[in-house]
This record gives structure tokens, sequence and C-alpha cells, in this order.
């Protein structure tokens, strides 16, 4: 595959792509800057070697609503911690969650910050951008047990840096890394982290100036002076990485040359995602909105309704293999997560509560939010297999009506 960055130092009068980006954002004085190493490992541009497209009929999926049994609840949560308002947790694997705080002033607007799943401390990270303009925001956070990520903003001029450090019992404990920066003709990046690995995506923005530029997915490992490029997708990738267990799950066009397809795939990320371990082919042109993988099944989110694309070209969440046998739907309005669970067992955002399906019995449940809010719901902070479910919520005060605090409950599975 040809190497992106040279290609486009070769339009550019011989610039690199990461020099080109540098002389429109301030450079992190604090922090050392890895290199991008040439190649890539998996192309998606060509139809050669991608799954055919999955055709699944309307009349052979099994709805979940209506075919499996409603029970009650059968899990109860085991802590459940109070933390002040504005805290929002993201999803990671480990004990430790990313959450971004917001700031006690204006400056700084946002705080990068842990939670132990186990103790319900919560540990301030970066107390500020390390950036070091005053326009420049913490824009968003992820982590493992061992490296912690974060994006920054620049709200002015919409450049961005993505920076990472080595990670340990909630604190910063290596020299803090730039792994990315770019202007405001590329999205911020989304991110997640594995291990000791870090995974992005640089794709361009679907209004600048670089709308037919490819999209690719990186991997940063600590201790390491290089990323690498593993994954192209020929135009932006359909949903943010999701790490589940040993794979990470990206959604890249597919079949380029045949219409607009996007492959929900599946990368072994402990020979950083050289091998593609599964991949279903959505139809044409409908777009998955959330997806992760969990056993042997795909579990994808789809955001609207399409003309054609037969049953997953309809609203709602779909538990499948990739070849599109044994279909399990909730026709639902999917919300900002995919799924998380264990053994069979899928917690399903649904709104102001989670449908909790048990594939092994036939049943399902219903995890209602603390305050059973609709204005302020409840969310995941967990994604894919895990052995413990974590959500949370901010509700509000009794008395006044306003929203006073958040809640964190941790579900054993």
């Amino acid at each position: 595959m040809l190497d992106h960055r040279r290609a486009r130092a070769s339009r550019q009068g011989g610039v690199s792509r990461r020099s080109f980006f540098k002389t429109g954002v301030v450079a992190a004085s604090a922090a050392a800057t890895v290199g991008v190493l040439a190649g890539c490992t998996n192309s998606a541009q060509d139809a050669g070697d991608t799954a055919e497209p999955v055709d699944v009929s309307e009349n052979t999926g099994t709805s979940i609503l209506d075919t499996f049994a409603s029970v009650d609840l059968p899990y109860s949560a085991s802590n459940e911690w109070t933390l002040p308002l504005g805290n929002v947790l993201h999803p990671a694997e480990g004990v430790w969650l990313p959450v971004t705080t917001a700031g006690a002033f204006a400056n700084p607007m946002v705080v990068a910050s842990a939670l132990s799943t186990s103790s319900g401390e919560l540990k301030e990270v970066v107390a500020k951008a390390v950036t070091g303009t005053t326009t420049s925001v913490i824009y968003s956070v992820a982590c493992s047990d061992s490296v912690y990520a974060w994006v920054e903003l620049d709200v002015t001029t919409r450049a961005w840096s993505l920076f990472a450090s080595a990670f340990s019992n909630g604190a910063l404990t290596g020299e803090i890394q730039t792994l990315w920066q770019a202007d405001s003709d590329w999205d911020p990046a989304p991110v997640a982290c594995s291990g000791t690995s870090v995974i992005w995506q640089v794709q361009p923005s679907a209004s600048g100036s670089k709308t037919a530029e490819s999209s690719y997915c990186y991997l940063w490992t600590v201790g390491s002076s290089d990323a690498h490029a593993v994954v192209e997708s020929p135009g932006r990738f359909a949903t943010s990485p999701t790490i589940c267990g040993n794979w990470v799950v990206l959604a890249p066009r597919v079949r380029a040359s045949e219409g607009t397809y996007y492959g929900v795939t599946a990368y072994a990320i402990d020979d950083g995602l050289q091998t593609r371990v599964d991949q279903l082919v959505m139809p044409a042109s409908v777009r998955p909105f959330r997806a992760c993988r969990m056993g042997e099944k795909f579990v994808v989110s789809v955001a609207a309704n399409y003309s054609s694309g037969g049953l997953l070209g309809k609203m709602g969440t779909y538990i499948g293999a990739s070849d599109g046998s044994d279909v399990l739907y909730l026709a639902r309005e999917p919300f900002e997560c995919a799924a998380a669970g264990k053994g069979g067992v899928y917690f399903i955002k649904s709104r102001s509560s989670y449908i909790v399906a048990n594939v092994n019995d036939q049943t399902y449940s219903v995890l209602s939010s603390v305050d059973r809010s609709v204005d302020y719901g409840e969310y995941p902070a967990r994604v894919g297999e895990c052995d413990t479910f974590v959500t949370f919520s901010s509700v509000k005060d009794a008395t006044t009506g306003y929203p006073a605090s958040v809640i964190v409950r941790t579900f054993p599975l």
C-alpha cells in the first residue's frame, strides 16, 4: 500500500503530513513527539479480501422484545458512588475509567481524570491542557490501566492534538508523548486504549477541504518512538474504535469500487491489528452507528431507517454472526454507545434504561436509570465483554429539580 504520508508530501512540495499539520498548530513544549512509520497493515479499498455484504430478510430475524420472556432484573449494584456534577465517564476495559471533569473555573474548562471501579476514588490526571494556548481545552479522554490518552482542541481554530503517557494507579507515570496534530480539516481523533496501546483514527472533516482523502487508524505502544498506520479506509470510518477483549472493532469503508459499504471488522490487538479476525459487511449505503464484538457475535446498531438493506437497514440494534445468521434484534432507537455484557448477556442502551437480553435462557429484563430521567438518562462506561458493568447518570436534586450530582453504579456479571 502506498504510504499516505509520502503521497501527501509529494503533493505539497516535500512537506510531510506531520510537519505540514504542525505549521498550523502550536506544538506542546512539554511533550516529546512520536514518529509514524511508513506502510499500512490492512487496506480496505479493494473487494478481493473482504467479506460479501450481508443480506438479512426482514422476516428471518428474532425480535428480543416479541420473543423473549420478560423477567425481573437478575443483577443488583455492588457499588454506588456519588460524584460532583460535571463528571462524564467514558468506556474502558480496566479498573480505571477515563473521566472528563468540569473545571472549577473557566480556565481550565475541562480536567482529565480517572475513576477507580474498585474503590470509587476519582483522581485528577491532567490538570490543564499541555498545548499551552489560552483557547485550548481537553476535548476527550481514553485509558487502560497502563496508558492514558487525551485530545486537546483549540476552540478558536479547531486545531487539535493527541497526547498519551504511561499510566498507573490513577496517575501519569511517563513522559507525555505527542501522537498527532492536525488542523480543522481533520476531525478530532476518536481514541481507545488497551493494555499499553493507544489506537486512534484520523479522518477528514465532513465539512472541510480534505473530504476526498482516505482515513487511517493508527497504533502506538508505550515505550515506542513510532506509531504505525494499521488500517486504511477510503473515506471516513463509520464508528469509533471499540475495544472488545482481545480485539478492536473498526468500521472502515470497503468494496469502494462497488458502492458505499462499511465493513464492521474485528482485528487482533495482540499482533498490532495485523490479523483480521472477523468481518460483517453491511448492506449497501447502510451506515452502522455503533459496533462491538462479544464472543462470536457482532453487536451493531443502526440509527436510521434505510429504503433498502433488508432487516439491517432498519433502525435498531442487531446481534448476529458475520454471515448474517441467527440475528437477534431490538427494534428501538439506539443511543450513544455499543452494547456490553458477558457470556450471552447483553446490556443495550435504550433512552432512560437498558434492555438486558439473556440469549441463554431467552429472557430480557430492564435496568432503569437512577431517577428514571429521560432528560439526563443513564449511560454505560463499559463496552463489549466485561466482568463488571458500569453505568452513570446525572441526577436531579429532589427539591429544586435541577441536576445536582452524578451517580455511578457497578454490576458484577
